[in-house]
């Protein structure tokens, strides 16, 4: 049985503008240059410079007036766009479906360039000049491609076995693997091809002249005492093996030298990725005045192609057939595309700014000096409340955006912290209370750490109320380690 019944709703959808904004947003400088030369290849009617620039070419053509008389109107035509470029013919020449339409002057050639070889394919060409069989070297260069960029191998030699047998229909043992990437081992850098760390530092103190004392006595300690050495229990081992603080000094001396990462190693400049920060604004400050910039330095500006109006306004008034009408369309929608795209830059450009200063208003103590200490509890709520944004729209602005200062490039999201309570009742940003954690375990005895609880302790004394759990959590946000593992000799 069917039923017809009327409701009404209420619904919040953003427009098509609306999400262009939002995404643009989001966008920083080094992508936002990309996405507008990708927005001038898609859409025609949008063009680089400015609007005035059209007006000063068009005041210019009517000073020069009859110099420009005697050109032919055919040569005229030729940079002028119509709409019958956007009207489909029932018959097409045939040469202009043709690909092969050019003289031999204008063949492909293929310029030649210089790249370096990855660290998979430098292991693969020293395996080329091993003594060994063809088809050891096609085992080989298989349990090289299941190595790690840092140089481990991960992988179990029974699943590598299985692999073969299923994916190459080769037969083979865990002798043979194992035997395999014994010889891998052997290959430059030192260190690769090991299934965890304590191989990989073997292999690579094996590389050195083990008649050397201390050399024999670290790869002694590595093999038989790798746990107490990694939680730094050096009393411990001392006490086992009867050697002097001096001796032990020495030993750590010559495993801070070894490479946990033997893969890093190996890096090719050619191959080498360079990540630039970019800023998207610019703070210079001025005998206490903060100047604030927009970086567009590479964005560049934008218009809307005043031919494609002309062409439209031409057509908009004369009867056209069906095709006529659906050019007439096409150049519509790119016209009113155009003119979005240039008003969510704008708008984009706005929020960054209104955002931006409001961040410098209520951070100026910082922005003066750089002093970490002075940074107020931030977080987005308030800085919503001053700009009379809303709080999501604050977080995209604070997404992947950098700011440059005189005293250092600074991500946005590092000015916004969570708030503490002092013993006089002010409220103090968590920063604070991190950079004065830093300061006192840069300041320590490294022969005796300070622990969690002697740090809550200290903080507490110079009136942060603040337990040890949180000391840990701020710590380990700091990427510092447990006092035990910061003892030194």
């Amino acid at each position: 049985m069917l039923k017809q019944s009327l409701q009404q709703k209420l619904l919040q959808k953003l427009s098509p503008q609306q999400i262009q904004v939002i995404k643009l947003l989001e966008v920083p400088t080094i992508q936002l240059e990309q996405r507008i030369k990708k927005e001038l290849e898609e859409n025609p009617a949008l063009e680089e410079g400015d609007e005035f620039d059209d007006e000063v070419k068009d005041d210019n053509n009517e000073i020069e007036g009859d110099e420009n008389e005697d050109i032919e109107e055919s040569d005229n035509s030729q940079d002028e766009f119509s709409l019958e470029d956007y009207i489909e013919d029932d018959e097409i020449p045939a040469y202009k479906l043709s690909v092969n339409n050019y003289s031999s002057d204008d063949e492909r050639k293929e310029i030649p360039f210089s790249i370096g070889s990855t660290f998979h394919e430098n292991l693969e060409s020293q395996i080329d000049f091993l003594f060994i069989t063809e088809e050891q070297k096609t085992l080989a260069k298989y349990i090289i491609g299941n190595i790690d960029d840092d140089g481990y191998l991960r992988r179990e030699i029974e699943s590598i076995v299985d692999d073969l047998a299923f994916s190459l229909n080769i037969t083979t043992t865990d002798f043979e693997i194992k035997h395999l990437l014994d010889i891998i081992q052997q290959l430059d850098p030192p260190g690769v091809g090991a299934r965890d760390l304590k191989e990989c530092i073997l292999l690579q103190i094996k590389r050195k002249p083990l008649a050397d004392r201390i050399i024999k006595l670290t790869h002694e300690i590595l093999t038989e005492y790798f746990d107490e050495f990694t939680k730094k229990h050096y009393d411990k081992i001392i006490k086992k093996l009867s050697i002097s603080e001096d001796d032990m000094k020495q030993v750590i001396s010559e495993i801070v030298k070894l490479n946990p990462k033997p893969g890093s190693s190996f890096s090719d400049p050619l191959n080498k990725s360079f990540n630039h920060i970019i800023p998207d604004f610019i703070i210079e400050e001025n005998d206490g005045e903060l100047n604030i910039t927009l970086n567009s330095r590479n964005v560049p500006e934008l218009k809307v192609s005043r031919k494609y109006i002309e062409m439209l306004n031409e057509y908009k008034g004369k009867k056209n057939n069906r095709q006529k009408k659906e050019a007439v369309a096409f150049v519509k929608q790119k016209i009113d595309s155009a003119k979005w795209f240039i008003d969510a830059i704008v708008q984009r450009q706005n929020t960054l700014l209104g955002t931006m200063e409001a961040i410098v208003n209520y951070q100026y103590d910082y922005f003066i000096d750089g002093d970490e200490t002075k940074l107020k509890p931030m977080i987005l709520k308030d800085i919503a409340e001053i700009t009379g944004l809303d709080i999501s729209t604050i977080s995209r602005v604070g997404n992947s955006k950098y700011v440059q200062t005189h005293f250092g490039i600074i991500p946005l999201k590092f000015f916004f912290s969570e708030s503490m309570q002092t013993d006089t009742g002010d409220e103090v940003s968590s920063r604070e209370i991190k950079k004065i954690l830093q300061n006192c375990i840069e300041a320590e005895d490294k022969k005796n750490p300070l622990t969690d609880d002697k740090l809550a302790r200290i903080l507490q004394d110079k009136g942060y109320h603040i337990a040890r759990r949180t000391v840990a959590k701020y710590r380990e946000m700091l990427n510092i380690a447990v006092g035990r593992l910061r003892r030194e000799l």
